[in-house]
């Protein structure tokens, strides 16, 4: 409902409080796999920009929603982040999400029912702390102070806004040391850098491009044992922002890792589709797994395909179709085939992995780190 036809407009879009998520929003999102071919640069900025991404075809799609504080019931997560008594908390909304920890972390207990709690205002939209159920105990996870909180836009937000930095530390409480501790201290700086027309399959609509870059170091120990330091590689969020939609009509995240910036995901506001799995799409039958997926750099990537498939060609690109390498194979046996490191060379970040045979194409995900 929300898609409609961009009007002339000769100024930024201000983006405000009323532009953030509300109470009871459930917000579709479809997640691409790769960027259209036609897609204009993430270079392109400044005044009065358009920008076509039309050809964004969904892999995935997930409801982002937000609720009411009085929909928690906890009664140690309403008085952490709904205590009338103390602002340094102070939460406006809740949304189920997971907690930020390092990717493959696992607790020797589960961590289940987790919560993000944010505060929206006039002045700001920042997260102020995590909730989550360990072991059957309901924690709250929160920042080191209100001035060290995540504040992810300032208001009003316009294409003349300056740059926004922020410096948060978010660590888990000292009573669950003994099994798991971790910190997260982050720089996030916003800086706007265009405004103009965007067009995604959900719409057209006038927007202000924000850039959000984000500077982590993780610390992490599990079970007591000596805590590891992260420094984790710069990530960059390229969000569009639009009035009234409540999230960012497009979001298109890019990491840096030995000097190369890299597309590793791309999300827009959408509508309901019907999504057939990435893994499966076209395949004719043919299905295919990887390991290791995370791979490291420098290491081999095992093809597992089934015994007797035939002849098939194996080609990697990255999330904007670039290709980085292509390979061929005649019928393997026992199933499995070998990707040299060297196949890849010193690529970090998100690839699709397309195997062809004479029954079909399959499509698989693989994370280089």
């Amino acid at each position: 409902m929300l898609a409609g036809v961009a009007h002339a407009q000769t100024s930024s879009p201000i983006i405000t409080a009323a532009d953030m998520p509300a109470a009871n929003d459930s917000l579709r999102l479809s997640q691409a796999a790769t960027l259209p071919a036609s897609a204009p640069p993430l270079t392109r900025n400044g005044a009065n920009q358009t920008w076509n991404y039309a050809g964004l075809v969904p892999a995935s799609q997930r409801v982002e929603s937000y609720f009411d504080l009085s929909t928690v019931t906890d009664f140690t997560l309403q008085f952490t982040f709904n205590n009338p008594l103390s602002a340094t908390n102070r939460a406006t909304l809740v949304a189920p999400r997971s907690l930020p920890l390092p990717a493959g972390t696992t607790f020797p207990v589960p961590i289940t029912n987790p919560l993000e709690f944010v505060n929206g205002s006039s002045a700001d939209f920042r997260s102020v702390g995590y909730g989550a159920t360990l072991n059957g105990t309901t924690l709250p996870v929160t920042y080191a102070s209100r001035a060290q909180q995540d504040v992810i836009y300032r208001f009003p937000l316009s294409f003349g806004s300056a740059a926004d930095v922020s410096n948060s530390l978010l660590t888990t409480p000292a009573i669950v040391a003994s099994t798991g501790f971790f910190s997260q201290k982050r720089q996030r700086t916003t800086q706007p850098d265009a405004w103009g027309t965007l067009t995604t399959p959900f719409g057209t609509f006038q927007t202000v491009r924000v850039v959000a870059t984000l500077l982590d170091h993780d610390s992490l120990s599990i079970g007591g044992a000596p805590g590891q330091g992260l420094d984790l590689p710069l990530v960059r969020q390229y969000k569009w922002l639009a009035n009234g939609v409540h999230v960012p009509v497009l979001t298109i995240t890019t990491t840096t890792a030995a000097g190369q910036e890299v597309v590793t995901g791309a999300e827009y506001r959408d509508s309901y589709r019907r999504v057939v799995p990435l893994a499966t799409r076209g395949a004719a039958g043919v299905e295919f797994g990887t390991a290791p997926n995370p791979s490291a750099v420098g290491t081999e990537l095992r093809l597992l395909v089934p015994a007797g498939t035939g002849p098939l060609t194996v080609q990697a690109t990255d999330l904007v179709g670039r290709r980085v390498f292509s390979r061929a194979f005649s019928s393997s046996a026992g199933g499995v085939l070998t990707l040299e490191a060297a196949a890849f060379g010193a690529y970090r970040g998100m690839l699709l992995l397309a195997v062809q045979t004479a029954q079909g194409t399959s499509t698989r995900r693989v994370v280089r780190e």
